[in-house]
């Protein structure tokens, strides 16, 4: 079941290393699609000091194409994205020895929907959300001490279409995403051009709804994803079909709409498919990719007054199709998922202008499409 690559070197590595030495290295956990070359999640050890990698094992599973870790790294949950008549959806639960960078089977739960392609974990870590893209819903599903998922405890449905019936038709939930304080779930829906909003209750895994109770996304735009600056006093949406981002005074559940700002460029046509976004650890830059016919990776400047953001140029993903894409725990590389070409490409990160430069280091995994991180103390 699992491939694992020298670890004996590994281990001696690390007995030999310094505090510093150790301090850099950290766990790239990789969700992929299984239709190609790859079988799985993979592992690797990646360092933060050179932008170096290894692969250290990796565990089958099918199409586990979204992530999430627990805060303690123990544990790490990933969606099936398969579909069977409403209900072919999985989550899968792994046990992570950090000692050995292995992951080991834990248990499935169906996720009550179809194609589930985004998944995270609630602050406590004991609950986890689950978006279902094809049937238009999502769901709260209970997780252990042992770190097992229960059957489903809340499951809500999205109604409603948007303006682009080919993509449009019915709802289409691509993201659930726990708010800071763990009060708040956030779930843009494709379909529906919002973003629904729903106060949670980490008691008893209810969800409500809340006073503004969504987002309203311009007509088309196709809300994918959601991040907030590291003060939580701003929010971003990047929409996948319009190409956009859209910027957000945020507290305590309630959003206010303050810019608009393109994520490709304007000579560009063609699919647009813009995908992940994600800002910086120090709060300075956030960045969006962008798949089709672009391939790149748009960068901004944050505004710390306001929020507001200026773009500052596009970096080419150095690959074909970027979905996820991460910033490693140091900040100083950035790590793309391109699905079609099988890579993830490696960048070095300015840590100061936000700007991005080839380090000419990939690596190669089939359909890979989510990366996380989990330290490796």
């Amino acid at each position: 079941m699992y491939k694992i690559l020298s670890l004996h070197v590994f281990f001696l590595t690390l007995l030999s290393a310094g505090k510093a030495q150790q301090d850099s290295l950290h766990y790239l956990i990789t969700g992929t699609y299984t239709s190609g070359r790859s079988e799985g999640i993979y592992v690797y050890l990646f360092n933060s000091n050179n932008g170096t990698y290894k692969e250290i094992s990796h565990v089958k599973t099918s199409n586990p194409s979204f992530v999430t870790v627990s805060a303690d790294g123990k544990f790490v949950y990933a969606v099936n994205e398969n579909s069977n008549k409403d209900n072919g959806g999985e989550v899968s639960s792994f046990g992570f020895d950090k000692n050995t960078g292995i992951l080991t089977p834990i248990n499935k739960q169906l996720t009550a929907g179809d194609d589930p392609c985004y998944i995270d974990i609630d602050k406590t870590g004991k609950w986890i959300f689950v978006g279902n893209y094809s049937s238009g819903t999502l769901s709260v599903l209970p997780v252990d001490a042992s770190g097992t998922i229960g059957e489903a405890k809340t499951t809500i449905r999205h109604e409603g279409s948007g303006v682009n019936k080919s993509r449009q038709e019915k709802p289409h939930v691509h993201c659930t995403y726990i708010s800071h304080d763990n009060k708040w779930l956030f779930v843009p829906d494709l379909g529906i051009d919002k973003v629904m909003i729903y106060g949670f209750d980490a008691n008893n895994g209810n969800l409500t709804h809340s006073k503004q109770a969504f987002i309203k996304i311009n007509d088309g735009g196709g809300p994918r994803h959601i991040t907030f600056h590291p003060n939580n006093k701003y929010a971003y949406v990047i929409e996948e079909m319009s190409g956009a981002v859209n910027a957000y005074e945020y507290a305590d559940g309630r959003f206010k709409a303050i810019q608009q700002i393109k994520s490709v460029q304007k000579e560009d046509t063609g699919f647009v498919g813009s995908a992940d976004i994600h800002v910086s650890l120090d709060g300075k830059f956030l960045y969006t990719s962008n798949r089709g016919g672009f391939n790149t990776i748009a960068i901004y400047k944050i505004n710390q007054r306001d929020g507001k953001l200026t773009l500052l140029g596009h970096q080419k993903s150095l690959g074909d199709f970027p979905r996820n894409f991460t910033i490693d725990p140091s900040g100083k590389f950035l790590l793309v998922a391109n699905q079609k070409s099988d890579d993830v490409v490696i960048f070095k990160r300015n840590i100061k202008t936000g700007l991005l430069t080839s380090t000419g280091k990939r690596i190669s995994v089939g359909n890979p499409v989510c990366l996380k991180w989990i330290n490796i103390k």
